[in-house]
C-alpha cells in the first residue's frame, strides 16, 4: 500500500538545499572560472556577466542538471532556462547577486515571460521551494501594480502637459515617474498596496505641476494653480522651523489637488492626507521641499538607482522607456466594451471605458464610502437606544474596547505598510468603525423583528462578538482597499503559519485576527450574519468574505491553540460526540437561518446550559433548523452546540464539493470510487480530528483519494492527484509541499501519507478491500450560496452558457460578455449569428483544452514520484501519463467554471 521510495532525486535536493541553509559569507564575490571547468562555458559565462558567486553557480547549475535530466526535450533555451536557474538559487539562499531586470536582460525575456518559465520548472517538488514562490507573487504582484499605475499616469500626463518642441514636457514626465517610484519605495514597505501608490502618484503630479512651467501645462490645469500659492521660500521654512508648538503645514495646492482627484475618481481628501503625513515627509528627507525649482532628474535618477538595485527587483524606469523587458500585452483599443443605445445603429453603439484596475478600487471605494451611515463615527440614535434598553448598558466597555483597538490597528499596519501610514491606518479603522456600527444596528433590528424582543444585553454586553463583528467590518474595508486578498491562500505571517518569512509586509487575512487577538473560529460565526445584515457589499466582497470563512473552516480554525478543539473536546466529555454533526442529516438542505446570537451565546460549558422544555423565545434560543433533542434513557443529552454544528455542517458540504471536483478530473471513469473515498474523508474528519492540526483540509483530502484507489487497484499516482490539484480554485503548492509530519517538522504529502495518514487509519482502510467494507456516508447536499445578488447575471433555465444581466455599463469589464439589451434596437442582424456561435461552441472549446494533441508535453517528475517510486508494482501506466497531459493546460480559470457549473447543477436538481 505505501509507495516505495527512491532517493535519487530527493538527495539531490537536499543537498542543493543545505548549500541554502549555510552559505559561505566570507567567500569572494567574484567567480572563479578555474573552479568551473566542468560546467558548460556558456554558462559560466552567463554567471560571470551577472557577478554571481562561485556557491550561487554551483547551485544554479546542479539545479539544472536535476531540470535537464527531468524534460524529454529543451522547449525553451538554454541560456533562459540558466536564467532561471540562477534567480532560484540566489533567491532561495538569500544572495544579493543580480537584479531581475539584470537577468531578464541577459536572456532576452520579458517579467511575465521569465515568471512563466520559472514556475514551469516547478516539475520537482524541491526545485522551487516555498520561500522562491513566495518571492515569485511578491514580484508579480508588484509588477501588476505598476503597470497599472503607469498606465494610469502615461493617460493623466496627456491631459497635464501641452506637447512642446523641444521635449521638455517628456524630460518632466520622466522626473515625475522617477520620483514617483522614489516616493513609493521610501514610503511604502508593502509596496503593491494599489490604492496607497496612486494617491502618492496623485502627489507627486500635484508637485510637478505646480513648479514647472506655466507653457508646458494644458489649460485645465494651468488655471487650477491656486492664485495666492507661491513656491516655498527658505525663510518661511526657517520661520516656520522655529514654532515648536505646531510642525509646519506641507505646501500642498488643496484647489489643484482637487482637480486631479476629480479627474482621477478619487478621494480628495484621502490624497491630502496622504500628502501630509507621507509625501511631505519623502520630499523633506531629499531636502525637495527647501527649493523651488523643479527636481533635476540627474539627481532623481542616482538615488533611485541605489534603491533599485537594494530592491534586486525590476526597474521601474523602463516602463517610461517601453523597454522590452517590461512591457505588457498590448491590448486593442477596439477591445472597449460597446453596449447598445435604444434606437440606434450599431455603428453609434455607446463606447464603455475599460475597467482598470484603478478605477475598479476608485468605484469600490467610493461605493464603500457612499453606503455608510450619516452618524459619522458615534452609534446612531436608533443604535443607542438598544444599548439603553440593556439591563447593562454597553456603550463605555464598547468605546474603550474602540479606542485600544484603534491604537493598535494603526500601528500595525503603519508597521506593515510603511512608517509614515499610521494616519493611513487610522482613517482606515474610522471607516471600518462606521461599517460596524451600520451592520450592528441592522443585525439588531432583525433579531428584534425575529424575537420580538428589545433587551439584548447578553449579546451586546460579549466582547468577542463586538471583537468578530468589528474585524469583519475592518476586513471588509482592507479587501475594498486591495489591501487584503488570497494569494498566498492564508498562508501569512499574521496568522502564524510555519514557513513564512517574518520580515514579509502582508496585511491579507488572517491578519486582522492576529492584530485584534480574536480566535478564527470566532470570527466564523458573525461572517453569514454579516453578509445578510448589509445588501450593499458588492459580489466581490461577499465572494472575499466566502473564501475567508473557507480558509478558517479548511485550515486557520485547526492550528494548535484554536478553541474549535476545546469545543470538539467539550462535545466529547459531554457524551455528545454525535451532535457534531451525524451523516444521516447530509441529505437534508442546509438551513442559512443561523444569526449572531445563536452563535456567540452557544456553546457554553456542558451542563452550564440546559433550556427548559417550555422555554420563551430568547436570542439564545435554537433555530428551526436544530430542534431540541430528545432525553435518551436515564441520561439527558446536552443541548447542541449551535456554532460547532453550524460549523461541521458547512465543512463536510465544503470539503464535498472539493473531492467532488477533484474526481471530476481524475476518476471520471470510475464514478464508483466517489462515494468510497467520501466515507473514508468524512470518518476521518468525525472520528480522526487530531489529523486536521496544524494541516489543511485538502492534504486529507488527497490522501484518502490515494487510499481508496490502491486498496481499489485503480492506477492513480500521488503526482496526477497534485497535477490536478494545482488546477483547482483557491489553492496553494505550501499545501502539498509543506505538510506537518511530526511537531515542527515539515515534508512532502506524500511523507504525510506514508508516516502519519496510512499508519493512522491503514485498519480502516484495508476494509474497503473486503467483502463486507463499511457502510457509506450520505452524499451532503450541496446547498445554493445563502447570499442572493439582484443584480446579478442569471442563467438562463435549460442552458449552460446563456446568462440575462441588469444593464450596468458603468462596473462592466473589457473581458465582459456580450451585451444583449432585450427589446431595443441591436444593430446589424450578423450580432446575434456571433452570440449564436459563442453558445454552441463554448461546449467544444473547453473539450479541445483537454485534447492531448493540442498540449505541449508536460515535464515529469515530482520529488515523490520518480521511476516507479509512488506506486507499489513499480509500473507504470499510459493512462497516467496522458491524463496529467490533460490536466496541464487546465487553467484555473476553466476549474473556476466547472466548479460552477456542478453549483448549478445542483441548484437545478434542487428546483
Amino acid at each position: 500500500m505505501p509507495p516505495k521510495k527512491r532517493n535519487s532525486v530527493t538527495t539531490q535536493n537536499k543537498e542543493l538545499k543545505s548549500g541554502a541553509e549555510s552559505p559561505d559569507k566570507k567567500e569572494s564575490p567574484e567567480l572563479s572560472v578555474k573552479k568551473h571547468r566542468d560546467k558548460d562555458a556558456g554558462f559560466v559565462t552567463l554567471c560571470k556577466s551577472l557577478h554571481v558567486t562561485d556557491l550561487v553557480c554551483d547551485r544554479a547549475w546542479t539545479l539544472w542538471k536535476t531540470v535537464q535530466e527531468s524534460m524529454d526535450e529543451v522547449t525553451d533555451t538554454q541560456k533562459r532556462l540558466w536564467g532561471a536557474c540562477l534567480f532560484v538559487s540566489a533567491t532561495d539562499m538569500d544572495v544579493t547577486c543580480f537584479t531581475l531586470t539584470q537577468v531578464l536582460k541577459a536572456v532576452n525575456l520579458n517579467v511575465k515571460q521569465f515568471l512563466a518559465l520559472v514556475r514551469k520548472l516547478d516539475v520537482n517538488l524541491d526545485t522551487i521551494s516555498t520561500k522562491v514562490n513566495s518571492a515569485l507573487m511578491r514580484l508579480e504582484k508588484k509588477y501588476d501594480v505598476t503597470l497599472a499605475l503607469y498606465q494610469r499616469f502615461e493617460k493623466t500626463c496627456k491631459k497635464i502637459f501641452a506637447l512642446v518642441s523641444d521635449g521638455k514636457d517628456r524630460e518632466t514626465m520622466r522626473s515625475c515617474w522617477t520620483m514617483f517610484l522614489l516616493a513609493k519605495g521610501r514610503v511604502l514597505q508593502m509596496e503593491d498596496d494599489l490604492v496607497i501608490s496612486f494617491q502618492l502618484l496623485l502627489c507627486t503630479l500635484e508637485l510637478c505641476i505646480k513648479r514647472c512651467p506655466p507653457d508646458l501645462l494644458q489649460p485645465l490645469y494651468k488655471s487650477a494653480i491656486s492664485k495666492v500659492q507661491s513656491p516655498p521660500t527658505r525663510t518661511s521654512r526657517r520661520n516656520q522651523s522655529k514654532a515648536k508648538s505646531r510642525p509646519p503645514e506641507p505646501e500642498v495646492d488643496l484647489q489643484l489637488l482637487k482637480t486631479l482627484c476629480n479627474e482621477n475618481e478619487c478621494n480628495a481628501e484621502e490624497v491630502k492626507n496622504v500628502y501630509q503625513t507621507s509625501f511631505s515627509a519623502f520630499l523633506d528627507s531629499l531636502d525637495l521641499s527647501r527649493s523651488p525649482d523643479f527636481p533635476q532628474v540627474n539627481d532623481l535618477n542616482q538615488q533611485y538607482e541605489d534603491f533599485y538595485l537594494k530592491s534586486r527587483d525590476f526597474d521601474g524606469r523602463l516602463f517610461f522607456d517601453g523597454d522590452e523587458t517590461i512591457l505588457a500585452p498590448k491590448v486593442e483599443i477596439s477591445q472597449v466594451e460597446r453596449t447598445p443605445k435604444k434606437n440606434m445603429p450599431d455603428e453609434d453603439a455607446v463606447l464603455i471605458p475599460p475597467q482598470t484596475p484603478i478605477r475598479a478600487a476608485m468605484n469600490s471605494i467610493q461605493q464603500l464610502r457612499g453606503d455608510l451611515p450619516s452618524s459619522g463615527d458615534q452609534p446612531s440614535t436608533n443604535l443607542a437606544t438598544y444599548f439603553k434598553n440593556c439591563t447593562v448598558d454597553p456603550t463605555q466597555d464598547m468605546l474603550k474596547r474602540l479606542e485600544t483597538l484603534g491604537q493598535v490597528f494603526s500601528q500595525r499596519f503603519g508597521q506593515a505598510v510603511g512608517p509614515r501610514c499610521v494616519v493611513l491606518g487610522r482613517q482606515r479603522f474610522t471607516l471600518g468603525v462606521r461599517l460596524y456600527y451600520k451592520v450592528m444596528e441592522a443585525m439588531l433590528k432583525s433579531e428584534e423583528k425575529r424575537l420580538s424582543v428589545q433587551n439584548f444585553s447578553k449579546l451586546l454586553n460579549d466582547s468577542t462578538f463586538h471583537t468578530s463583528l468589528l474585524a469583519c467590518a475592518l476586513e471588509v474595508v482592507m479587501a475594498t482597499y486591495g489591501e487584503s486578498s488570497f494569494k498566498t491562500g492564508g498562508y501569512n505571517c499574521g496568522g502564524g503559519s510555519s514557513g513564512c518569512d517574518p520580515a514579509e509586509t502582508n496585511v491579507c487575512f488572517p491578519w486582522i485576527l492576529d492584530v485584534v487577538n480574536l480566535a478564527a473560529f470566532d470570527f466564523y460565526k458573525v461572517i453569514e450574519s454579516f453578509i445578510k445584515a448589509d445588501p450593499t457589499l458588492s459580489k466581490d466582497i461577499v465572494k472575499h468574505l466566502e473564501t475567508c470563512e473557507n480558509l478558517i473552516m479548511e485550515r486557520i480554525a485547526w492550528r494548535t491553540g484554536s478553541v474549535l478543539f476545546e469545543l470538539l473536546k467539550q462535545e466529547h466529555e459531554g457524551g455528545a460526540a454525535e451532535q457534531i454533526e451525524t451523516p444521516a442529516s447530509f441529505s437534508q438542505p442546509l438551513q442559512h437561518n443561523h444569526t449572531a446570537a445563536d452563535l456567540y451565546l452557544s456553546p457554553v460549558r456542558p451542563g452550564h446550559r440546559v433550556l427548559p422544555p417550555e422555554s420563551p423565545a430568547t436570542p439564545t434560543s435554537q433555530t428551526s433548523s436544530q430542534p431540541p433533542t430528545q432525553p435518551a434513557g436515564p441520561t439527558p443529552r446536552l443541548p447542541k452546540s449551535n456554532s460547532l454544528s453550524l460549523f461541521y455542517k458547512k465543512l463536510y458540504r465544503l470539503a464535498y464539493t472539493r473531492l467532488k471536483m477533484l474526481c471530476s478530473y481524475l476518476l471520471s471513469s470510475h464514478p464508483e470510487l466517489e462515494p468510497i473515498i467520501w466515507t473514508l474523508f468524512q470518518h476521518t474528519l468525525q472520528h480522526e480530528q487530531e489529523l486536521m492540526r496544524d494541516r489543511h483540509l485538502d492534504q486529507l483530502m488527497m490522501s484518502a483519494m490515494y487510499a481508496i484507489c490502491k486498496v481499489k487497484s485503480v492506477d492513480l499516482r500521488f503526482k496526477t492527484i497534485v497535477t490536478a490539484y494545482k488546477n483547482m480554485p483557491n489553492t496553494n503548492q505550501e499545501t502539498f509541499k509543506h505538510v506537518l509530519i511530526t511537531e515542527g517538522h515539515y515534508d512532502s504529502i506524500i511523507i504525510f501519507y506514508n508516516q502519519v495518514f496510512m499508519q493512522k487509519l491503514k485498519t480502516n482502510i484495508l476494509q474497503y478491500a473486503s467483502t463486507r467494507p463499511p457502510t457509506l456516508s450520505p452524499i451532503p447536499q450541496i446547498p445554493c450560496s445563502p447570499y442572493k445578488f439582484p443584480n446579478s447575471p442569471l442563467r438562463v433555465p435549460g442552458s449552460n452558457n446563456v446568462y440575462i444581466s441588469p444593464m450596468n455599463p458603468g462596473m462592466m469589464t473589457p473581458r465582459s460578455r456580450m451585451l444583449v439589451s432585450i427589446g431595443e434596437s441591436f444593430g446589424l442582424s450578423n450580432r446575434f449569428q456571433r452570440i449564436n456561435q459563442m453558445v454552441n461552441s463554448s461546449d467544444r472549446s473547453f473539450k479541445r483544452t483537454l485534447d492531448p494533441g493540442s498540449t505541449p508535453k508536460p515535464l515529469k517528475r515530482l520529488r515523490f514520484d520518480v521511476d516507479g517510486q509512488d506506486e507499489a508494482d513499480g509500473s507504470k501506466s499510459e493512462r497516467d501519463s496522458t491524463l496529467i497531459q490533460k490536466l496541464t493546460d487546465l487553467s484555473s480559470t476553466r476549474s473556476r467554471m466547472h466548479e460552477q457549473k456542478m453549483k448549478e447543477d445542483a441548484e437545478s436538481r434542487k428546483e
